[in-house]
């Protein structure tokens, strides 16, 4: 599939922003930062939320009919994905206007970040709407048949886990600067790190050792033969072979593969340990360098995710 840097801008930003939200609203119901950095995380979040949504209307061949994907939630993941988008951002400003409060008091530092019962039940909401929203942006490319790649197992929980560790490390480093971290963060952070990386590297080894479901002869209609192709069907290139008969050269893919694990995986689990060892440790720092380095990573981890997927329609190719 061709790799349309808006989509890949998309899902890696927004992906990042409601993981900085769930873990904003995580850390607001437990009281484990406060208020002040507590806000600011919640307001990055909307920005990177609202900057992903806007870019994918980029891809977009008619961007001023984007509200009428609204209408066909039951049975789009598209349309799922753009209200379940739009509902986030109302437990997500309710949250907002609750940590306000705590913000402008002259006791910041002891003002309750969620004052009440419904607050808390607004931070629930926020959760489970952020992380919603996230899996119908997967479950748009997992529930595409013609592409066996996305069809894998491992593609939903990859992308939750990818905004959780992008997204955590954002919140960490935010509230770190004022002095809210634990190397409980540090902890858990590799271990997503950890399991993001046997996820990539098992989703890998799937798909190049599975080969496709069809072959060329299935496509012509002479299954159980060999069929070789005399010469291409067209003499220039159409919407198919541009948008979806990408090719990706085998040595560029494993290279890139390396450098995503790197960068998504190592480096950010590498930046922890020390925060996770040593808990007097000015934290920020490192997490903040942890985020950049797995937010480069997650953009191409995207890119190979377009990149490497083969769609049936190349057979006829």
């Amino acid at each position: 599939m061709h790799p349309a840097f808006s989509v890949i801008f998309f899902t890696t930003l927004s992906g990042a922003g409601y993981g900085l939200l769930i873990c904003s609203a995580i850390a607001a119901v437990f009281r484990w930062a406060g208020a002040r950095p507590l806000l600011g995380c919640m307001a990055l979040g909307l920005v990177m939320v609202t900057i992903g949504l806007l870019s994918s209307m980029a891809h977009l061949g008619k961007p001023s009919r984007a509200w009428r994907a609204f209408s066909q939630w039951r049975t789009s993941w598209l349309s799922r994905e753009g209200v379940m988008a739009i509902v986030t951002y109302v437990p997500a400003l309710l949250v907002a206007s609750m940590l306000l409060p705590g913000m402008l008091s002259p006791n910041a530092e002891g003002a309750p970040v969620i004052p009440n019962t419904f607050g808390a039940i607004a931070a629930v909401a926020l959760v489970a709407c952020a992380l919603m929203t996230v899996v119908c942006t997967a479950m748009i490319y997992a529930s595409l048949k013609p592409i066996p790649a996305w069809r894998h197992a491992f593609v939903v929980p990859v992308y939750l886990l990818f905004s959780l560790l992008t997204g955590g490390l954002l919140c960490g480093a935010l509230t770190g600067f004022d002095g809210y971290i634990g190397n409980g963060v540090a902890m858990i952070g590799i271990a997503i790190a950890t399991v993001v990386g046997v996820l990539k590297w098992r989703y890998w080894r799937d798909i190049d050792t599975t080969p496709l479901a069809h072959t060329r002869a299935d496509a012509v209609g002479l299954p159980g033969r060999e069929v070789s192709v005399f010469e291409r069907p067209h003499t220039e290139s159409n919407y198919l072979t541009r948008e979806m008969g990408f090719v990706l050269a085998r040595k560029h893919s494993r290279r890139l593969r390396i450098i995503a694990m790197v960068l998504f995986a190592v480096i950010p689990a590498l930046l922890m340990l020390p925060v996770w060892l040593f808990v007097h440790l000015d934290a920020a720092p490192w997490l903040a360098a942890a985020a950049v380095s797995a937010l480069l990573g997650a953009v191409v981890e995207r890119w190979l995710f377009f990149a490497e997927a083969r769609h049936l329609v190349t057979l006829y190719y």
